[in-house]
């Protein structure tokens, strides 16, 4: 009925005139504070009781804003190396859900820092800290955004699941992807551990490090110490021409998803296989000598893990006699396939126009270099993961004196206020 027409079109326009007032609050909700507090918590993974601090820290923040953040336990099979901590919170209203995923933990601060890591330092509108633009920055831009649309009664069309990992110092990613294979992740993904830039994200290769190692062949009923005769070091020279033949013909193989720009003439992530490291023991002491060969093997989904971890296998045929070769994987990361063919991707690129002030036509899609636990995600179901973050292109990981600047932590918040609103289509500046 035209009633209902009406109403419907008073009701969006209502809603974009929130989504104008929201944003302008953002600098006013004391999100520069909260980011202190967050930087001020040592989440480097050998940090006594860091991420347990910052898991509080999180609750306080969010709890007013309706997520009621839980610690979700990860079986001791999945993080050999010790606990992983994980919270997930959820703030139902009955729409389509989306997950955010952001990283808690960061890495140890190493040397060459001028500025206190562990304390936020602002210089003119940069704001410096450990963390600042990996994960602490990205927190804080979206607790700014919700805490902007709250104060204006801005509907969001989605139901958010915040998911936050502490994965950074378990290779194994375990929280991630215990959760991901528990269902706990719902609707779509968007990671917010990424660039500031109009990039596309068009997915990742998977990777496998691989360990071989050569020993001397024992005969039933040998004294320790003692072996057949067969010389691990002489045996690795056939082992590892075989290596370099597969790395020839994986090297001339391309995947489907677009190389980033740095990677000039370069249209096309490659997979690759590199030797990382080759060690031979004399075996002193009473033990057997010994050669270990370490490998990685970045792979595509088109080639698949299966298949990847076939190739390698295939190296330790035809064992020279005296020596036994053994292989097994040490870490493995699944691809992350066109994670930008769903429904959402579109709506997030005009987001981050209008937060960033990007050009439509600037966008370009493009891929990353390193693998991304995120292939864990897609495997167990969710295959639309949408990224963005406040890292800069040129900014290197890890890098002391790390900082974000006030305008691009309000960028971010302003991408996620459009994309959530409740709005059929985000406005034209």
């Amino acid at each position: 009925m035209p009633w209902d027409d009406t109403t419907d079109i008073l009701t969006n326009d209502r809603s974009i005139d929130r989504l104008s007032l929201a944003a302008p609050l953002l600098g006013a909700t004391g999100w520069i504070d909260m980011l202190s507090r967050l930087v001020a918590v040592d989440t480097a993974p050998a940090a006594d009781r860091g991420c347990e601090l910052f898991c509080d820290t999180l609750r306080d923040l969010f709890a007013p804003l309706g997520f009621g953040l839980r610690r979700v336990e990860t079986p001791e099979a999945l993080c050999p190396r010790g606990p992983v901590i994980s919270l997930l919170g959820a703030r139902r209203t009955g729409h389509p859900a989306c997950t955010i995923h952001l990283p808690m933990d960061t890495a140890a601060a190493g040397t060459g820092w001028t500025r206190e890591p562990l304390a936020l330092t602002r210089q003119g509108n940069r704001l410096y800290g450990l963390g600042t633009t990996r994960c602490k920055g990205a927190i804080a831009a979206l607790w700014a955004a919700l805490r902007a649309a709250d104060a204006v009664g801005l509907g969001l069309r989605h139901d958010l699941v915040l998911a936050f990992t502490a994965d950074h110092g378990e290779q194994r990613h375990a929280g991630l992807r215990h959760m991901a294979g528990q269902g706990l992740l719902e609707g779509h993904l968007l990671a917010l551990d990424g660039l500031a830039a109009p990039q596309i994200w068009a997915g990742a290769l998977g990777a496998l490090e691989y360990e071989i190692r050569i020993s001397p062949e024992q005969a039933p009923g040998q004294a320790p110490g003692q072996a057949l005769g067969g010389s691990p070091a002489e045996a690795g020279g056939p082992v590892l021409g075989r290596l370099m033949a597969l790395r020839e013909e994986v090297a001339a193989r391309r995947s489907t998803i677009p190389a980033p720009p740095e990677r000039e003439g370069e249209p096309l992530l490659r997979p690759s296989l590199r030797i990382v490291s080759v060690r031979a023991s004399e075996g002193r002491r009473g033990g057997l000598p010994s050669c270990t060969i370490t490998v990685l093997r970045r792979f595509t989904a088109e080639e698949g893990h299966h298949a990847a971890l076939a190739e390698l296998s295939a190296a330790l045929r035809d064992a020279p006699a005296g020596v036994t070769l053994t292989g097994r994987v040490l870490r493995h990361m699944e691809p992350v396939a066109e994670p930008d063919r769903g429904a959402h991707a579109g709506r997030w690129q005009q987001a981050l126009g209008w937060g960033f002030g990007f050009r439509q036509e600037a966008f370009r899609r493009w891929g990353s270099l390193a693998p991304s636990p995120l292939g864990f995600v897609q495997q167990a179901g969710l295959e639309e993961i949408l990224m963005g973050g406040l890292s800069r292109r040129g900014q290197l990981p890890r890098a002391p004196d790390e900082f974000t600047t006030i305008e691009d932590v309000e960028a971010l918040g302003r991408s996620l206020l459009a994309y959530l609103a409740d709005l059929p289509v985000i406005p034209r500046d």
